[in-house]
């Protein structure tokens, strides 16, 4: 039974008068801190590839939030799951056990092919998880002296934006006002392996790659990259960590990116889609042997492995082990990338990507990405720029050639 005060609760929010795209997008620059930058649309609803804002208009969304929205808005079976799940237990924190995380660890696992998981909740987290477990097995497995562990990474890269990460970031914006930055770190330049052989020294305990560079363009390696790197990993015994936050769990056509070249990592690093777009999840998945580094009260989270999340990520597993979202994202992303390089234009320099992860770069004599997002969304599409001349199309992987076939007549008109 509800009590009075619940009732009267939920009386006066039925009584809230709905509010304009415009009156929400002020109320947001009058309140909300300025650290995004976003389209002039506010959503309000959404279901599969489709969403709506506040006005009723409707929308495609090319951009699936960054690969969090992987099954499409407002997945049946996820929302089942979600909705069971509040009704049962949702926070214990780590202080107890609960009757999720056991089953979620098991099934990720699994998925990886690996034996051990460290859940968290956000990318970004995940990465600093990854870090300080490269770090403390240099120390206590390779005996590298203490306070000397390099970790190497590449430039172009994005694997978040907190002071360790934006430390080996080179992006300007990422470091302008931020420092002291933490040491620790060595960049050198994506998809070379010489310049990744002469970096490794005797202190180097990882290399940290993203399998495609999102944030700086969906940037494919060369053929045969991450299989070199997976050799030279071996060789010098440095842990290779294959960050999978946006890249992995279908988006590129296969379970995980790096699939493509058949190697595994040492640690995967996964996020965003494993949350189903529901919950922030994200996860480091290893050996046994590389988490045992790990001791109660070493590293930790509050929210981290909750129930709520795990329950969803579970489901999101049980998912993708269909191969579905999987199939869906390679043949239609064969067709995506066969309709766009059709096109006639003038405008593009280059256009690239894998499975449903798509990289259009304008020449710069063309204008900016930004502009063309705009017009876009005038007709009723959604997608975002990045490093100011490419334009990222990533729908959810739900989406059908009719719905694609929508999204490429309005690209032609644009980009011709």
């Amino acid at each position: 039974m509800k009590d009075s005060s619940t009732m009267e609760a939920q009386a006066a929010m039925q009584e809230v008068p709905a509010m304009t795209s415009e009156q929400h997008i002020e109320l947001v620059e009058r309140y909300a801190a300025h650290n995004y930058h976003p389209l002039p649309v506010v959503v309000a609803k959404a279901d599969g590839v489709w969403v709506e804002d506040a006005d009723g208009k409707r929308y495609m969304d090319m951009l699936a939030a960054y690969s969090a929205v992987n099954f499409g808005h407002g997945h049946a079976e996820l929302i089942e799951v979600a909705r069971e799940q509040l009704q049962r237990v949702t926070l214990t924190s780590r202080a107890f056990h609960n009757d999720q995380l056991g089953p979620m660890c098991e099934a990720l696992a699994t998925l990886c092919g690996m034996e051990a998981v460290l859940p968290m909740n956000t990318g970004a987290e995940g990465v600093e998880t990854a870090i300080k477990t490269a770090r403390k097995w240099g120390y206590t497995k390779k005996g590298v002296p203490e306070g000397k562990a390099k970790i190497i990474c590449c430039e172009d890269n994005f694997h978040g934006r907190t002071t360790t990460i934006i430390s080996f970031s080179t992006d300007p914006q990422c470091r302008a006002g931020f420092g002291p930055f933490t040491s620790g770190f060595e960049v050198v330049k994506y998809g070379d392996i010489g310049a990744l052989r002469d970096a490794i020294d005797d202190n180097t305990v990882a290399f940290l790659v993203e399998p495609i560079q999102g944030e700086a363009g969906i940037i494919v390696p060369p053929d045969g990259y991450l299989k070199q790197v997976r050799d030279l990993c071996t060789e010098k015994n440095v842990l290779f960590i294959a960050d999978e936050i946006q890249s992995g769990l279908g988006r590129c056509g296969t379970t995980f990116c790096i699939d493509h070249e058949g190697v595994r990592p040492d640690i995967f690093i996964l996020g965003k889609a494993l949350g189903g777009g529901i919950m922030p999840v994200s996860a480091v998945v290893s050996s046994r042997e590389i988490l045992s580094v790990f001791t109660p009260g070493d590293h930790g989270s509050t929210f981290g492995g909750n129930p709520l999340s795990c329950a969803v990520a579970r489901k999101v597993i049980e998912i993708l082990e269909t191969g579905k979202y999987q199939d869906n994202a390679k043949t239609a992303g064969v067709y995506l990338f066969e309709q766009l390089r059709a096109i006639k234009t003038d405008k593009v320099r280059e256009i690239r990507g894998r499975g449903l992860w798509v990289g259009i770069e304008f020449k710069p004599e063309a204008g900016r990405a930004i502009d063309y997002c705009n017009k876009l969304r005038e007709k009723g599409m959604l997608c975002k720029d990045t490093h100011e001349q490419t334009m990222r199309l990533a729908p959810p992987l739900c989406i059908t050639k009719d719905e694609i076939d929508w999204a490429l007549d309005r690209l032609r008109h644009v980009l011709a």
